[in-house]
């Protein structure tokens, strides 16, 4: 039940005493009102930023949940932060975890500008880096739902200064608490070598450092929820992409059992090739594929360094050193170091670790067989996933996608003006092995769809037909909005992420945002992002994603409730 009390109640002792401290003169002056952007919590006072007037929210940005990851703790299991004295400001986003620049992730200061596109494949961020953010309505509500989103980047990038994800937005539309948090990524993230384990903490040994930053994440939210005026017992996990992934895997994990209540994951799956048709493409690799990335990035270093000349004396050198000092060896280089060995050799692949610890050696068998934490889904894929993973064509033995490299695309988008006569076309972006874009069979369209067809759709059916087997709650959507001005529309339309603007209301600036959204398609974008945030807000209020004004009844899986719209109205169709 919502419940509207002052805004201050919940603050803790120490924070009425700090207040009361500073308004207790002798001039008889009148009691200072307390300030909504100050909360206490478990390790202190926190100041935000009173953004009612502009974004009617009130945020917190930088939060520490963990201790920085760095030396000794590279590598291990967070650690929770020590408490402040004093009143910490929370006004600024934290560090982008260390990874390889990319244009999804951020240029070299922390956030979406036009060093993108100088830092591609070159280490940007820090491992100074666990940090959370919170939004909530510019209210006293008490009691709201709590959204904790996890960012997508295929588990080597992405951080939380996305200006695409930035929660005011839908924290006022869905009426909710939204918090966003940083998690480590690539081998700092998922690591599976036997010198760095210890036998001694199961969940530490299972190299799935990433996942538990997001359970470390979860578990500061179930401690401080209320400070923020959140349900502590009504959190929804959401992750899109790779953030996707790392839910299910959450799902299937005994570690995450209560830390939430709702999930929704979007554009992401949880099938080894082992459950899956031949032909199709996994989104989960076995525990083995990472223990080879592990030992190649050692060898690999240790010729860099010239402590090897070769693999075969890299492992002989291997053999002369205990565990401890592989492991010293190993926290000692720079985390761009070791990123750029793992560039160079091709080893740049991450993701959870099924190590039967955390994560299940098979998860959909253990979903099967209902071993997971059992909660409402609410799961979604774009019309042409296929679209943004045009490198990717090579494995139907053709060229990749884009004729041009990451960042000639990233500064053509950021010199794009979608309300001025294009005169761009489609050949100026995809390879002309893929023109005419609508061939049959041999077009960028069709090509894409064959993509993803192989690789999105077999791993959303496995999981959710897995899971409608256990439980009624499994809800689904299709996005198919592609509306942008051309050629956009065709070189992109209802791309993998191109659902995230929508879900938070954010149109910009950010990477694709010039491409995507004109003047002409502004009122039926606006109108699909409402009833898409809507539809959101009452899954995370109820476990239903109906509500009054979505337009057509949604019906649960294997029914898909499709949200598209023309350039000035937002269309809602259901498929049985």
């Amino acid at each position: 039940m919502i419940k509207r009390t002052p805004i201050w109640v919940g603050w803790g002792v120490g924070a009425a005493c700090m207040l009361l401290a500073a308004c207790g003169g002798s001039d008889g002056a009148p009691p200072e009102a307390p300030k909504p952007e100050v909360r206490q919590i478990a390790y202190g006072t926190v100041q935000g930023s009173n953004q009612a007037s502009t974004s009617g929210t009130y945020a917190w940005k930088g939060i520490p949940y963990a201790k920085p990851p760095v030396g000794a703790l590279r590598w291990k299991a967070p650690v929770v932060p020590d408490a402040w004295t004093g009143t910490r400001q929370t006004t600024a986003f934290g560090n982008a975890c260390l990874q390889n620049g990319r244009i999804y992730g951020p240029g070299a200061n922390n956030r979406h500008d036009a060093t993108i596109a100088t830092t591609l494949n070159t280490p940007v961020g820090s491992e100074d880096c666990l940090t959370l953010n919170v939004w909530r309505p510019a209210s006293d509500t008490t009691g709201l739902p709590v959204i904790v989103f996890v960012y997508g980047g295929s588990n080597i990038s992405g951080y939380t200064a996305d200006p695409v994800y930035d929660g005011a937005a839908l924290a006022r539309s869905a009426n909710a608490v939204v918090v966003t948090l940083n998690y480590r990524l690539g081998v700092l993230g998922f690591m599976n070598l036997p010198q760095l384990k210890t036998g001694t903490n199961n969940a530490e040994d299972s190299g799935n450092f990433a996942l538990l930053d997001i359970v470390q994440g979860l578990t500061f939210v179930r401690q401080n929820a209320a400070a923020f005026g959140g349900d502590k017992g009504n959190v929804t996990l959401m992750g899109q992409s790779a953030g996707a992934i790392n839910a299910w895997a959450l799902m299937a994990s005994p570690l995450a059992a209560g830390l939430f209540h709702k999930i929704v994951p979007l554009s992401g799956g949880i099938s080894l090739a082992t459950n899956l048709p031949p032909g199709t493409i996994a989104t989960l690799n076995p525990a083995s594929t990472y223990l080879a990335q592990g030992n190649g990035l050692l060898a690999r270093q240790l010729i860099a360094d010239g402590l090897a000349v070769d693999l075969v004396t890299a492992q002989a050198y291997i053999a002369t050193q205990s565990s401890t000092q592989i492991a010293d060896y190993l926290r000692g280089k720079a985390g761009g170091t070791l990123l750029t060995t793992l560039l160079l050799n091709g080893l740049t692949g991450s993701g959870p670790i099924p190590d039967g610890s955390v994560l299940p050696t098979d998860p959909i068998a253990a979903m099967a067989a209902g071993h997971y934490n059992k909660v409402p889904v609410l799961a979604g894929n774009t019309g042409e996933e296929g679209k943004l993973f045009a490198p990717f064509l090579t494995l139907f033995g053709g060229p990749p996608g884009f004729k041009i490299n990451d960042a000639d695309r990233f500064n053509m988008m950021a010199a794009f003006n979608p309300d001025a006569p294009s005169v761009l076309t489609e050949g100026d972006i995809i390879d002309a092995a893929y023109l005419p874009s609508n061939a049959a069979g041999t077009g960028w369209t069709a090509r894409t769809a064959q993509l993803a067809a192989a690789f999105m759709a077999p791993s959303r059916d496995n999981v959710l037909n897995t899971l409608k087997a256990q439980q009624p709650e499994v809800w689904y959507y299709q996005f198919d909005w592609a509306q942008q001005p051309a050629p956009w529309n065709t070189v992109y339309g209802a791309a993998h992420a191109f659902d995230l603007p929508f879900l938070f209301g954010n149109f910009g600036p950010s990477v694709f945002a010039n491409a995507n959204n004109s003047t002409a398609n502004r009122p039926g974008r606006l109108a699909l992002s409402a009833r898409m945030m809507a539809a959101l807000g009452s899954f995370a209020r109820t476990g239903n994603p109906n509500h009054a004004t979505l337009g057509a009844t949604w019906q649960p899986w294997p029914a898909q409730l499709h949200f598209n719209a023309s350039l000035t109205a937002a269309q809602i169709s259901v498929v049985p």
